[in-house]
């Protein structure tokens, strides 16, 4: 099943109990410091051809919650081009919603699904339409003397907490284990609170969803690309950290980047969700390309060069995707958001892409990914659905 190699102590640690989840997040991001070039700024000359509003770089920690930092950062956009001045969104909060919606499930279906810190782009618009949203300032999840989240420990009970509500001692669950389980959470992340201050004014997270941050959920749409499913239908996406198994749109491969490119166009920014782990993807230095041939394959001198300007790319087939998807070579790792178009000094177009793993790269927190490596490596993406190309949209019915 699994090839020893970097990617594979990813995937193997993103699937073992809770703690993992967090230190899984550490290593890939401390791997992805290996791929990368000293010289690969002075060697890549971008021009940014579109660049869209955006609030500050995060880091999201010790913690497997990139879908909510993307997508949080991702409805922070929607305020900033609905005109509203934008407000830094607790991912924390929509964060912790899931972890109580998770375990729900988690114990419905026998402790039969993905547990974890992971996520997807739709659980942050799912929790905003049922729980609403907060300031970060209100609800940071820092609940005990941390500066940054740490998650391994709490994962950990709440697996224990969960696994002995499936193993049913009492021969019947009484109503007390949600609370208890949520005790749990709320004692490390912090209490959320029924209603809070504001800039003067008291809400309630769901009166500052609709009052302040305006947005409507039933706007957004979320799609991928497989070869196993009618395009333009909804499909279930089936990645493990899709809990709650919802149903994506599926399109055509160059689909994606046509809707991508009309949605910035039109001042629309994209939450993304893709695989990092690949050796072409450089985090150091904020680039990320599809190489002509596998790493394997490559010679020493080719592989210190990868990273050392542009290189050529093979045109991303349908065929040369799913068969990705379905041997593990791309799976669920991350979720960013892409804020901005932009071209190399060949003319090649790349996506401007905001990251949570704070400013330690060449580019202080963002990346250039190439619109190949998006056709190969997305997982999903989201948009509101006034960025859709008109053709798109028909054929899905939005």
């Amino acid at each position: 099943m699994y090839k020893i190699t970097l990617k594979s102590v990813f995937v193997a640690s993103a699937f073992l109990v809770g703690v993992s989840s967090s230190f899984a997040q550490d290593v890939l991001v401390n791997s992805l410091k290996l791929n990368a070039s000293d010289k690969s700024k002075e060697n890549f000359k971008f021009t940014e051809q579109i660049n869209l509003g955006t609030t500050s770089v995060k880091t999201q920690g010790s913690s497997g919650t990139c879908w909510s930092y993307s997508t949080n950062s991702f409805l922070e956009s929607e305020m900033i081009r609905l005109g509203k001045q934008p407000v830094e969104l607790s991912q924390i909060y929509s964060a912790r919603n899931v972890y109580v919606e998770k375990g729900i499930n988690y114990v419905r279906m026998h402790g039969a699904v993905t547990l974890g810190d992971g996520g997807a782009l739709h659980d942050v618009i799912n929790m905003y339409k049922k729980y609403g949203t907060v300031p970060r300032e209100v609800y940071t999840g820092l609940n005990y003397g941390t500066d940054k989240n740490k998650f391994g420990e709490m994962a950990a009970l709440i697996e224990g907490v969960l696994t002995a509500v499936v193993k049913n001692p009492n021969g019947e669950l009484t109503p007390n284990w949600q609370k208890a389980y949520a005790a749990v959470i709320d004692s490390y992340l912090g209490k959320v609170p029924d209603n809070f201050t504001y800039k003067g004014r008291n809400y309630t997270p769901q009166s500052f969803a609709k009052e302040v941050v305006g947005i409507n959920p039933d706007d957004y749409v979320e799609m991928s690309s497989f070869t196993t499913a009618p395009y333009y239908q909804k499909t279930t996406m089936m990645v493990p950290d899709n809990w709650s198994f919802d149903q994506v749109y599926n399109v055509k491969v160059n689909d994606m980047t046509d809707v991508i490119d009309n949605a910035l166009k039109k001042g629309y920014t994209v939450a993304w969700a893709t695989d990092v782990s690949e050796k072409s993807f450089s985090w150091k230095n904020g680039v990320a390309y599809v190489p002509q041939k596998k790493f394997d394959d490559m010679t020493a001198e080719e592989k210190a060069d990868m990273f050392n300007g542009p290189k050529p790319e093979p045109e991303i087939t349908p065929e040369m995707r799913q068969a990705a998807f379905d041997n593990y070579t791309t799976t669920d790792d991350h979720g960013m958001h892409i804020i901005g178009l932009a071209k190399d000094q060949t003319g090649r177009e790349y996506y401007i892409v905001k990251n949570s793993w704070g400013e330690t790269n060449d580019y202080k927190g963002f990346l250039f990914v190439t619109k190949n490596f998006v056709k190969y490596k997305t997982t999903a993406l989201m948009v509101n659905k006034g960025g859709i190309p008109v053709e798109i949209a028909k054929k899905l019915g939005v």
